[in-house]
């Protein structure tokens, strides 16, 4: 049975107008009240900036909320599944990895600890890591050598990565460079629109160092977050479709870096999944 006052739809998230007959009230009551779960499981809702008040992002549970408020759960994300991975390349030291969406790089229970496993290689590690809900390209090194040097290029820059973003609005210009520090250190991503419209567009990136988040915080300070970032689509009013979107639409589509034993040239693209091609035709983009 539905809660009173909700509005859904098959495909839509659910939307709870605040009556003045729930007043006084914060958000982390109201949400407990309404979809008659834990506070925890409310508060998981809320930390996963899955909660948004009157087209919002709010996460904070003491949130006070006013009559008329219209507070709104969105789409819990889906991990694809991870039984069946694709490798995309191998050799004596290095493994790349079709990371799915939804699914650690590295720690307990994550992909990393999977090929492990599948492979039987126990010296595995992943090289660098990929967000929760981004997919695509991970560089995986065989033994201790073959770690470290992986991560010297990429300390040193010397692996070149590109991703695919959807993003939220029309990026005016066809090519630019973002050189917003983050944490107060250098940072530099390039960004080239391959499709735009007046909702999202398609854009390609490049990054020439490797900060936490830099993608979508570089993305989120031209005012073009990633559709389905949940932590930096934090403000303005949403085009309603923009909130079915489940997980952010980032995928780390190709990574190049020269072999430091046999000195060839290694390219390795992913091709972009089908989540993110079913958004691209949900929002007209190609």
């Amino acid at each position: 049975m539905k809660s009173r006052g909700a509005k859904t739809t098959k495909t839509g998230p659910a939307s709870f107008r605040v009556a003045q007959r729930d007043l006084p009230t914060r958000l982390i009551d109201f949400l407990e009240k309404r979809l008659g779960i834990s506070r925890n499981k409310c508060r998981e809702h809320i930390d996963a900036r899955r909660i948004l008040v009157n087209q919002k992002c709010v996460w904070m549970a003491r949130h006070p909320l006013s009559g008329g408020d219209r507070v709104t759960i969105v789409a819990t994300p889906v991990a694809q599944s991870a039984s069946k991975l694709r490798y995309l390349y191998e050799d004596e030291l290095f493994l790349v990895v079709d990371k799915p969406a939804g699914h650690l790089s590295n720690e307990d229970n994550s992909i990393e600890a999977q090929v492990r496993m599948v492979l039987d290689i126990p010296s595995l590690r992943a090289a660098h890591r990929l967000d929760r809900w981004t997919s695509g390209c991970l560089l995986m090194a065989k033994d201790g050598d073959a770690f470290d040097s992986a991560v010297s290029l990429f300390r040193r820059h010397l692996v070149d990565k590109r991703y695919h973003a959807l993003v939220a609005g029309r990026v005016s210009t066809e090519n630019q460079t973002i050189t917003t520090p983050i944490d107060g250190k250098r940072a530099v991503t390039h960004v080239r629109a391959l499709d735009r419209n007046r909702t999202a567009s398609h854009v390609s990136i490049k990054t020439d160092t490797g900060r936490t988040h830099q993608i979508r915080k570089h993305l989120s300070s031209i005012n073009h977050p990633v559709l389905g970032d949940r932590h930096y689509l934090r403000s303005g009013t949403l085009d309603p479709r923009l909130l079915q979107v489940a997980r952010q639409m980032l995928h780390a589509g190709s990574l190049a870096f020269k072999h430091p034993i046999t000195k060839r040239q290694v390219r390795v693209t992913s091709p972009l999944p089908r989540d993110f091609r079913s958004c691209m035709k949900q929002f007209d983009l190609s």
